[in-house]
């Protein structure tokens, strides 16, 4: 589990972390695992872009269906939702340079990632296979600790397929982490980490963010209750550099 540090603290370290051009991975591929459509943009739009843009291979596996977002929808019932919710996918990793061939949907129900048992060993086995098919040097997944049940589960899935994946590297990103109590414990695991300096490919990186348009729009507009990024929680995610941490074996 590793040693015990307040959330503050280790959120802030992450802010002192050594700033990198890109992530070393001796020209291999990296696999970014997003639990919900709009985490690979909001979490690694940045690093895609610039891997993709010295033309290495990235894949990028989306582990929900989505339809959590606006469950009351009428114009947007969950197979339309679902629908919806990859194709703004699709369409923002074109922006990060991806084609529809680099993009896996695992279609697990949204809210409900499982951490365990057989459906999360069968996912972490698909999730093994992507990253043996593009030669992945490291998956990047969500923090083990970023308060979202379905964020701790990807974490969960990828560190289970990592096991069947000798030599990749596992790296985390927060994109809740921010909210957590500054006082709260939690369990120190990582072994070290940088930040990648992403400022050539910021622009792109904001036109995926909006390519989710049911995220950052009154697109879906029946459904007051339902999730939607302001611009200041955009804000977070439009910095000039992205964190990554390295989870220890």
């Amino acid at each position: 589990m590793g040693r015990a540090v307040k959330a503050a603290d280790m959120l802030a370290a992450a802010e002192r972390l050594p700033l990198c051009d890109m992530v070393d991975l001796q020209g291999r591929g990296l696999v970014v695992i997003a639990p919900h459509p709009d985490d690979e943009s909001l979490g690694c739009g940045g690093l895609i872009a610039g891997w993709r843009s010295r033309g290495y291979d990235a894949r990028v596996v989306v582990l929900s269906d989505g339809t959590g977002s606006h469950p009351n929808s009428r114009a947007y019932p969950p197979e339309g939702l679902r629908l919806l919710r990859e194709h703004e996918t699709l369409a923002a990793c074109h922006m990060l340079g991806l084609s529809a061939r680099h993009v896996a949907f695992m279609r697990l129900p949204d809210r409900f990632l499982p951490s365990e048992g057989p459906v999360a060993r069968e996912t972490a086995a698909r999730i093994a296979t992507v990253a043996r098919e593009c030669g992945a040097g490291a998956l990047i997944c969500t923090w083990r600790h970023d308060p979202h049940c379905d964020h701790q589960a990807a974490f969960a899935m990828a560190r289970l397929a990592r096991r069947d994946l000798p030599g990749v590297r596992l790296l985390a990103y927060s994109i809740w982490g921010w909210t957590l109590p500054d006082d709260m414990d939690i369990a120190d695991d990582v072994v070290g980490g940088f930040r990648v300096d992403i400022s050539d490919h910021l622009p792109a990186k904001r036109r995926a963010i909006q390519a989710h348009r049911s995220q950052t729009t009154d697109l879906i507009f029946d459904d007051p209750a339902g999730f939607r990024l302001d611009q200041a929680m955009v804000k977070r995610f439009e910095r000039p550099f992205e964190i990554f941490w390295e989870v220890a074996p």
